[in-house]
């Protein structure tokens, strides 16, 4: 099973898993007023990982799984974007964490997808 890329191996970008995002606004919802010092709005952020470092995590379940790097116009946009995001004041102010990592988002994504759909030749 094989995968082309269009981006280069080592162009991390930050992710966030939706459960993580919804379960955010809740907490920033419910939060005490006194914990939100921020009026406007607050970053927050899931995993970053890179096309490489995903491979290698998807490799652990599926280890025929090969992956080749074409970057093509979509890598001078992903340049563009940060490759982490600060979240800081979520975490001091209101407590925020995550709690889905690059690996629960791969066990995830095999578990729900068809991994013969990998495959993009």
């Amino acid at each position: 099973m094989s995968f082309t890329c269009f981006l280069s191996e080592n162009t991390a970008l930050p992710m966030m898993y939706m459960k993580d995002a919804i379960r955010a606004t809740i907490e920033l919802m419910e939060a005490d007023k006194e914990s939100v010092k921020i009026r406007s709005s607050y970053n927050l952020s899931g995993c970053s990982f890179t096309p490489k470092e995903l491979a290698k995590e998807i490799q652990v379940s599926l280890p025929n799984f090969k992956i080749a790097y074409s970057p093509d116009y979509r890598q001078k946009i992903a340049d563009s974007w940060p490759s982490s995001i600060d979240d800081s004041a979520a975490r001091s102010d209101w407590g925020w964490k995550e709690e889905f990592d690059t690996k629960s988002l791969v066990n995830i994504m095999l578990k729900n997808v068809d991994v013969s759909l990998i495959t993009n030749k």
